[in-house]
Protein backbone atom coordinates (compact mmCIF):
# COMPACT_ATOMS: atom_id res chain seq x y z
CA UNK A 1 0.00 0.00 0.00
CA UNK A 2 1.40 3.38 -1.00
CA UNK A 3 1.25 6.35 1.36
CA UNK A 4 0.68 8.75 -1.56
CA UNK A 5 -0.21 8.01 -5.17
CA UNK A 6 -0.42 10.82 -7.72
CA UNK A 7 -1.44 9.69 -11.21
CA UNK A 8 -1.44 12.02 -14.22
CA UNK A 9 -2.28 15.04 -12.07
CA UNK A 10 -2.49 18.48 -13.65
CA UNK A 11 -3.55 21.76 -12.11
CA UNK A 12 -4.64 24.73 -14.21
CA UNK A 13 -5.76 27.95 -12.57
CA UNK A 14 -8.27 30.26 -14.30
CA UNK A 15 -8.72 27.70 -17.07
CA UNK A 16 -10.02 29.09 -20.34
CA UNK A 17 -9.40 32.71 -19.43
CA UNK A 18 -6.69 35.20 -20.37
CA UNK A 19 -5.27 34.69 -16.88
CA UNK A 20 -4.85 30.92 -17.26
CA UNK A 21 -1.83 29.49 -15.42
CA UNK A 22 -0.69 25.92 -16.10
CA UNK A 23 0.81 25.13 -12.70
CA UNK A 24 1.28 21.35 -13.00
CA UNK A 25 1.14 19.04 -16.01
CA UNK A 26 0.87 15.23 -15.90
CA UNK A 27 2.55 14.61 -12.56
CA UNK A 28 3.06 11.00 -11.44
CA UNK A 29 4.48 10.25 -8.00
CA UNK A 30 4.38 7.33 -5.56
CA UNK A 31 5.51 7.73 -1.95
CA UNK A 32 5.93 4.56 0.06
CA UNK A 33 5.13 4.23 3.79
CA UNK A 34 8.00 5.43 5.97
CA UNK A 35 9.72 7.31 3.14
CA UNK A 36 11.01 10.87 3.36
CA UNK A 37 10.54 12.48 -0.07
CA UNK A 38 11.52 16.06 -0.86
CA UNK A 39 10.16 18.18 -3.71
CA UNK A 40 12.63 20.68 -5.12
CA UNK A 41 12.62 23.02 -8.11
CA UNK A 42 12.74 26.69 -9.09
CA UNK A 43 10.30 29.18 -7.62
CA UNK A 44 6.87 28.88 -9.18
CA UNK A 45 7.38 25.31 -10.41
CA UNK A 46 4.35 23.97 -8.52
CA UNK A 47 5.97 22.28 -5.52
CA UNK A 48 3.53 23.78 -3.04
CA UNK A 49 0.64 23.24 -5.45
CA UNK A 50 1.47 19.53 -5.59
CA UNK A 51 1.63 19.40 -1.79
CA UNK A 52 -1.80 21.05 -1.61
CA UNK A 53 -3.23 18.53 -4.07
CA UNK A 54 -2.04 15.74 -1.78
CA UNK A 55 -3.62 17.55 1.18
CA UNK A 56 -6.86 18.10 -0.76
CA UNK A 57 -6.57 21.84 -0.21
CA UNK A 58 -6.78 22.02 -4.02
CA UNK A 59 -8.49 19.72 -6.51
CA UNK A 60 -6.56 18.53 -9.58
CA UNK A 61 -7.87 19.74 -12.94
CA UNK A 62 -7.24 16.22 -14.23
CA UNK A 63 -5.72 13.03 -12.89
CA UNK A 64 -6.08 11.60 -9.39
CA UNK A 65 -4.50 11.77 -5.93
CA UNK A 66 -4.85 9.12 -3.23
CA UNK A 67 -3.54 8.94 0.33
CA UNK A 68 -3.38 5.59 2.14
CA UNK A 69 -5.47 4.04 -0.64
CA UNK A 70 -8.23 6.60 -0.11
CA UNK A 71 -9.17 9.62 -2.16
CA UNK A 72 -7.32 12.72 -0.99
CA UNK A 73 -10.68 14.17 0.08
CA UNK A 74 -11.48 11.19 2.28
CA UNK A 75 -7.98 11.19 3.76
CA UNK A 76 -8.45 14.84 4.71
CA UNK A 77 -11.77 14.08 6.38
CA UNK A 78 -10.16 11.16 8.22
CA UNK A 79 -7.24 13.40 9.25
CA UNK A 80 -4.73 10.96 7.81
CA UNK A 81 -2.05 13.63 7.60
CA UNK A 82 -0.60 16.56 9.51
CA UNK A 83 0.73 19.76 7.95
CA UNK A 84 3.51 22.20 8.83
CA UNK A 85 4.29 25.43 6.97
CA UNK A 86 7.10 28.00 6.86
CA UNK A 87 5.31 30.00 9.53
CA UNK A 88 4.52 27.97 12.63
CA UNK A 89 0.93 29.26 12.67
CA UNK A 90 0.52 28.92 16.42
CA UNK A 91 -2.20 30.82 18.30
CA UNK A 92 -0.60 33.41 20.60
CA UNK A 93 -3.54 33.37 23.03
CA UNK A 94 -3.21 29.62 23.65
CA UNK A 95 -0.42 28.09 25.69
CA UNK A 96 2.06 25.77 24.02
CA UNK A 97 0.24 22.77 25.43
CA UNK A 98 -3.16 24.06 24.31
CA UNK A 99 -1.80 24.68 20.79
CA UNK A 100 -0.76 21.04 20.57
CA UNK A 101 -4.15 19.95 21.89
CA UNK A 102 -6.09 21.90 19.24
CA UNK A 103 -6.39 19.15 16.58
CA UNK A 104 -7.34 16.70 19.32
CA UNK A 105 -10.11 19.04 20.50
CA UNK A 106 -11.42 19.14 16.94
CA UNK A 107 -11.46 15.34 16.90
CA UNK A 108 -13.45 15.26 20.14
CA UNK A 109 -10.81 13.81 22.46
CA UNK A 110 -11.61 14.21 26.16
CA UNK A 111 -9.59 16.62 28.30
CA UNK A 112 -7.49 14.04 30.13
CA UNK A 113 -6.50 12.25 26.93
CA UNK A 114 -5.65 15.55 25.20
CA UNK A 115 -3.43 16.66 28.06
CA UNK A 116 -1.66 13.32 28.17
CA UNK A 117 -0.95 13.38 24.43
CA UNK A 118 0.26 17.01 24.57
CA UNK A 119 2.68 16.04 27.34
CA UNK A 120 3.88 13.08 25.28
CA UNK A 121 4.45 15.28 22.22
CA UNK A 122 6.33 17.90 24.23
CA UNK A 123 8.65 15.16 25.43
CA UNK A 124 9.09 14.03 21.83
CA UNK A 125 10.22 17.50 20.69
CA UNK A 126 12.23 17.95 23.91
CA UNK A 127 10.32 20.99 25.17
CA UNK A 128 8.36 19.66 28.19
CA UNK A 129 9.27 22.61 30.40
CA UNK A 130 7.58 25.09 28.02
CA UNK A 131 4.06 23.64 28.23
CA UNK A 132 2.53 26.62 30.04
CA UNK A 133 4.29 29.37 28.08
CA UNK A 134 2.84 31.15 25.06
CA UNK A 135 4.24 30.96 21.50
CA UNK A 136 5.43 34.59 21.55
CA UNK A 137 7.70 33.67 24.45
CA UNK A 138 9.58 31.08 22.35
CA UNK A 139 12.29 31.31 19.70
CA UNK A 140 11.49 30.63 16.06
CA UNK A 141 13.06 27.18 16.22
CA UNK A 142 11.07 26.30 19.31
CA UNK A 143 7.85 27.48 17.66
CA UNK A 144 8.53 25.21 14.69
CA UNK A 145 9.09 22.25 17.01
CA UNK A 146 5.72 22.98 18.62
CA UNK A 147 4.11 23.21 15.17
CA UNK A 148 5.56 19.79 14.32
CA UNK A 149 4.33 18.42 17.66
CA UNK A 150 0.84 19.75 16.88
CA UNK A 151 0.93 18.25 13.37
CA UNK A 152 1.87 14.85 14.83
CA UNK A 153 -0.40 15.00 17.90
CA UNK A 154 -3.02 12.67 16.44
CA UNK A 155 -0.25 10.36 15.17
CA UNK A 156 -1.09 10.76 11.46
CA UNK A 157 0.80 8.35 9.19
CA UNK A 158 1.72 11.20 6.81
CA UNK A 159 3.30 14.61 7.42
CA UNK A 160 3.18 17.29 4.70
CA UNK A 161 5.71 20.11 5.14
CA UNK A 162 6.04 23.29 3.07
CA UNK A 163 9.44 24.90 3.69
CA UNK A 164 9.03 24.68 7.49
CA UNK A 165 12.62 25.78 8.18
CA UNK A 166 12.93 28.46 5.51
CA UNK A 167 12.80 31.39 7.94
CA UNK A 168 15.37 29.97 10.38
CA UNK A 169 19.08 30.79 10.60
CA UNK A 170 21.46 28.15 9.26
CA UNK A 171 22.51 26.64 12.59
CA UNK A 172 18.92 26.41 13.86
CA UNK A 173 17.86 25.00 10.50
CA UNK A 174 20.44 22.20 10.68
CA UNK A 175 19.42 21.41 14.24
CA UNK A 176 15.76 21.24 13.23
CA UNK A 177 16.59 18.93 10.34
CA UNK A 178 18.18 16.52 12.79
CA UNK A 179 15.22 16.81 15.15
CA UNK A 180 12.76 16.15 12.34
CA UNK A 181 14.59 12.98 11.30
CA UNK A 182 14.68 11.81 14.92
CA UNK A 183 10.97 12.46 15.45
CA UNK A 184 9.91 10.83 12.19
CA UNK A 185 12.15 7.85 12.90
CA UNK A 186 10.55 7.37 16.31
CA UNK A 187 7.01 7.70 14.95
CA UNK A 188 7.51 5.91 11.57
CA UNK A 189 5.92 8.90 9.84
CA UNK A 190 5.97 9.29 6.06
CA UNK A 191 7.02 12.80 4.98
CA UNK A 192 6.56 14.86 1.81
CA UNK A 193 8.73 17.95 2.19
CA UNK A 194 8.96 21.07 0.00
CA UNK A 195 12.26 22.96 0.01
CA UNK A 196 14.44 25.27 -2.09
CA UNK A 197 17.63 24.04 -0.40
CA UNK A 198 19.58 21.28 -2.15
CA UNK A 199 21.65 20.32 0.95
CA UNK A 200 18.47 20.20 3.06
CA UNK A 201 16.70 17.96 0.54
CA UNK A 202 19.67 15.59 0.35
CA UNK A 203 20.27 15.43 4.10
CA UNK A 204 16.65 14.64 4.92
CA UNK A 205 15.47 12.47 2.08
CA UNK A 206 15.36 8.92 0.82
CA UNK A 207 14.43 10.39 -2.57
CA UNK A 208 14.59 13.90 -4.03
CA UNK A 209 11.96 14.75 -6.66
CA UNK A 210 13.22 17.39 -9.10
CA UNK A 211 10.61 19.57 -10.83
CA UNK A 212 10.81 21.74 -13.93
CA UNK A 213 9.93 25.43 -14.23
CA UNK A 214 6.21 26.11 -14.77
CA UNK A 215 4.30 24.24 -15.96
CA UNK A 216 5.65 21.92 -13.29
CA UNK A 217 6.64 18.40 -14.25
CA UNK A 218 8.73 15.80 -12.46
CA UNK A 219 11.91 15.59 -14.52
CA UNK A 220 14.00 13.32 -12.31
CA UNK A 221 13.82 11.36 -9.06
CA UNK A 222 17.16 10.93 -7.31
CA UNK A 223 17.72 8.20 -4.74
CA UNK A 224 19.78 9.28 -1.72
CA UNK A 225 21.68 6.49 0.02
CA UNK A 226 23.15 7.99 3.19
CA UNK A 227 21.88 5.40 5.65
CA UNK A 228 19.10 5.68 8.19
CA UNK A 229 21.19 7.31 10.95
CA UNK A 230 22.23 10.75 9.76
CA UNK A 231 24.26 13.21 11.82
CA UNK A 232 26.91 15.89 11.42
CA UNK A 233 29.34 13.35 9.96
CA UNK A 234 26.81 12.78 7.17
CA UNK A 235 27.26 16.36 6.00
CA UNK A 236 30.99 15.70 5.46
CA UNK A 237 30.56 12.36 3.70
CA UNK A 238 31.46 11.89 0.03
CA UNK A 239 28.01 10.46 -0.66
CA UNK A 240 26.40 13.64 0.65
CA UNK A 241 28.32 15.83 -1.79
CA UNK A 242 27.76 13.40 -4.67
CA UNK A 243 24.02 13.53 -4.07
CA UNK A 244 24.08 17.33 -3.87
CA UNK A 245 25.88 17.40 -7.23
CA UNK A 246 23.35 15.00 -8.76
CA UNK A 247 20.41 17.16 -7.63
CA UNK A 248 22.12 20.37 -8.76
CA UNK A 249 22.82 18.91 -12.20
CA UNK A 250 19.21 17.73 -12.48
CA UNK A 251 18.01 21.22 -11.63
CA UNK A 252 20.37 22.78 -14.15
CA UNK A 253 19.04 20.34 -16.73
CA UNK A 254 15.46 21.49 -16.12
CA UNK A 255 16.53 25.11 -16.58
CA UNK A 256 18.43 24.26 -19.77
CA UNK A 257 15.50 22.29 -21.18
CA UNK A 258 13.13 25.12 -20.31
CA UNK A 259 15.37 27.70 -22.01
CA UNK A 260 15.67 25.51 -25.10
CA UNK A 261 11.90 25.03 -25.27
CA UNK A 262 11.38 28.79 -24.99
CA UNK A 263 13.92 29.38 -27.76
CA UNK A 264 12.11 26.89 -30.03
CA UNK A 265 8.78 28.54 -29.32
CA UNK A 266 10.32 31.90 -30.16
CA UNK A 267 11.50 30.63 -33.55
CA UNK A 268 8.13 29.03 -34.28
CA UNK A 269 6.31 32.25 -33.41
CA UNK A 270 8.31 34.27 -35.94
Amino acid sequence: MSAVEVIGASKIFNQGTTKQVDALIDVNLTVNPGEFVSLIGPSGCGKSTLLRLIANLLEPTSGSVSVNNKTAAQARLDQDYGMAFQQAGLFDWRTVSKNIELPLELKGWDKAKREARAKEMLELVKLPEFADLYPWQLSGGMQQRIAIARALAAHPPLLLMDEPFGALDEMTREYMQGELLRICGETSTTVVFVTHSIPEAVYLSNRVVVMSPRPGRITEVIDVDLGSKRNEDTRAADGFFKSITAVREALRGTHADHAAANAIRGVEDR
